[in-house]
């Protein structure tokens, strides 16, 4: 719409209707210039309108460069790509062909619109084989002078042993450029599967531009291989987030909950950062018409829940007492925690509980699970921003409230799954506590890519260590510890800043986790921006690398097993039938229920074909069997024995 035309228009209702029309046409409209409304004519303004005029050498690239990188991933046989362009200019075509690489040939597959708010391009191919390499690339303009954009589409690594995910998060704008070294470590290590889990961007207004430039620091490394990338507060302009299923907030700051900016806005952003992903597991929006994009993503026999754990989260300010600086920092140390955990506070919300739960249960071509989300279930920081800043409580992180924050481990537990997140800028493993210490599931906060920002210290008040410290640990303050809301977490490593004045000893980095199947073993490791990783595990941060089993990630104490379960006949084939010489290393799923309570204990796939359950409670228990789901037998009435009592049952077929 033109200047010329908007004037018309308010004439027109002022003619007809008076100055209110005007007034009200006036807050409605939106244009080429203010596509998110005139109540934020500054809100992604580098990359719309007259956006070649702002003069930004960084979007004004040479035109045969507009094509900047892509993200993909593929499952279910469907492959999504998303094409991230630079702004284009009016004459500039807004079609991107996909051509995939045939027997030496290239060959156009798709043709998509590229859309203007964000200026991404998305491609959707079904009935994908994931069993071969593809080479792909992007086309914009011309055949001969365009623009291109070329990678590799992985297939999936099914008949690996070790899947390698590299984990990060929090890439500060204030340290623009590449990120060469850390590009050049990730290559090594070469991972199946890279997960950001948000902050990719601080530029908050002006999404497109922080995206883009994130985006071209890491495409050496995306354009080849499966990523997952989720938005977090600072992606949608925030200071943090409280969702609370998409109400309007008050204020950029958050605390009484909501989105602040347009849902146009916070739709652009998720679309660029996870329309890639497989579909929702419940595309159903939330408040003003915002998406959800929570799903899971299976690579390499590995399942990955990815979940929004700010979205339907509730906001802190006017529901309970502002008991320090701010309404979500607690600094009273005299306050009850109980106080805070209302009835009524979600954390996860319904809708996510009942996909982790029903997630948690279905174990298609799955051997190990993992969650993934933006932010931890515990405070594991004292000191926040300055080394002189100490917190009691930071109702930000996932530790709050607690109600929530137990269910979630719960279901998380009941997959033995381990959970993998940044947003703390601290790196950290910590293990939960839900009823006591260490019963619960393992937690591993990635480092920030580059922490310029806000600086956080894990550093105990009396620094002592914590009752049952981690043996050999070369860290200080290791063990059993309450963070400030009271729920228990066992603190195994810490990757404190030395100085945040200088880059090299800020504790900035990323993350790897190993997924060994046939060990059903994860190793986490930390490792610091400016580290070389040919100099091997010295070059991590000293605590790391940290082996835990699959099976620690359910830490209550064992009472006794349930007769050993001897399951014949596992050669399974996995995957499509060309993939049909390749077998399941494990058994089928077990799932172990609670007879009195009907409380599902956990549900696995064991490791061999043979499988003793332990159990944590005497009483009865029913065991669940299945090829992909607990659906196909069922043994009742099962009693714990000790350990030296040999009992088995075999199970046929």
């Amino acid at each position: 719409m033109t200047q010329r035309t908007i004037r018309s228009a308010l004439l027109l209702a002022w003619l007809v209707a008076g100055p209110l029309a005007v007034t009200l046409l006036g807050q409605g409209t939106e244009t080429a210039d203010q596509p998110f409304g005139p109540k934020f004519p500054k809100l992604d303004s580098q990359a719309t309108g007259n956006w070649w005029e702002v003069k930004n050498p960084k979007l004004l690239v040479p035109r045969d460069q507009v094509l900047a990188f892509a993200v993909y991933t593929h499952d279910r046989g469907v492959l999504k790509l998303t094409a991230q362009l630079y702004p284009l200019k009016p004459d500039e075509s807004r079609e991107v062909r996909l051509q995939l690489q045939r027997d030496g040939q290239w060959q156009q597959v798709a043709t998509e619109p590229v859309n203007e708010l964000g200026w991404s391009a998305h491609f959707r191919l079904a009935d994908w084989d994931n069993t071969q390499n593809v080479p792909y690339r992007l086309l914009h303009g011309d055949d001969q002078t365009g623009a291109k954009f070329e990678g590799l589409i992985r297939r999936d690594p099914i008949d690996k042993n070790e899947i390698v995910v590299g984990t990060l998060s929090c890439n500060s704008s204030r340290t623009p450029g590449p990120r060469p070294k850390m590009v050049e470590n990730l290559k090594r290590q070469d991972p199946d599967l890279l997960f950001f889990a948000g902050d990719q961007s601080y530029h908050h207004t002006q999404h497109t531009f922080g995206w883009l430039e994130f985006g071209v620091q890491f495409r050496d490394v995306l354009k080849d291989r499966p990523t997952i990338t989720i938005p977090d507060d600072h992606d949608v302009g925030q200071a943090n987030i409280w969702g609370e299923n998409g109400k309007v907030a008050a204020t950029p700051a958050g605390p009484r909950g909501g989105f602040f900016y347009p849902p146009k806005y916070v739709n652009m952003v998720q679309r660029c950062q996870t329309w890639h992903l497989p579909d929702p597991y419940d595309a159903t929006p939330i408040q003003q018409g915002i998406t959800v994009y929570y799903t899971n993503l299976r690579v390499g026999g590995v399942d990955f829940a990815i979940v929004e754990d700010r979205k339907f989260k509730s906001g802190p300010e006017g529901k309970i007492p502002k008991m320090g600086p701010r309404p979500d920092h607690i600094n009273d140390p005299n306050y009850d925690r109980k106080s805070v955990d209302l009835p009524g506070l979600k954390l996860l919300g319904d809708r996510q509980l009942k996909f982790l739960n029903e997630w948690g249960q279905n174990w298609t071509g799955a051997e190990m699970k993992c969650v993934l989300s933006q932010t931890a279930f515990c405070g594991a920081v004292h000191l926040h921003g300055t080394p002189e800043n100490r917190l009691l409580a930071d109702l930000d992180c996932n530790g709050w409230p607690q109600t929530g924050r137990n269910r979630a481990l719960r279901e998380i537990r009941r997959a033995w799954a381990p959970h993998l997140c940044g947003d703390q800028h601290l790196a950290v493993v910590v293990q939960h506590g839900i009823d006591s210490f260490r019963d619960g599931p393992f937690g591993f906060t990635s480092p920030a890519i580059v922490n310029t920002i806000y600086g956080r210290w894990w550093h105990p008040l009396d620094e002592r260590p914590g009752p049952n410290p981690i043996p050999g640990s070369p860290l200080a303050w290791t063990g059993d510890f309450e963070d400030g809301l009271g729920n228990a977490i066992t603190m195994h490593a810490y990757a404190n800043p030395e100085n945040r004045q200088d880059e090299t000893k800020r504790a900035d980095g990323y993350g790897i986790a190993r997924f060994r199947k046939k060990e059903r073993e994860i190793t986490f490791e930390c490792w610091h921006r400016f580290a070389d990783v040919r100099d091997g595990d010295k070059a991590q941060f000293p605590g790391w690398p940290i082996t835990i089993r699959q099976q620690d990630n359910d830490g209550r104490k064992v009472v006794g097993y349930l007769p050993e379960l001897v399951f014949s006949n596992q050669k399974r084939p996995v995957g499509p039938p060309s993939q049909a010489t390749l077998v399941r290393p494990g058994g089928p799923v077990v799932q172990i229920v609670e007879k009195a309570t009907r409380e599902i204990v956990y549900t696995v796939r064991p490791p061999s074909s043979r499988f003793r359950p332990p159990v944590y409670a005497p009483g009865a228990y029913d065991v669940r069997i299945g090829d992909d789901q607990p659906t196909r037998a069922v043994l009742q009435d099962l009693t714990p024995a000790p350990a030296e009592v040999k009992r088995e049952i075999r199970i046929e077929g």
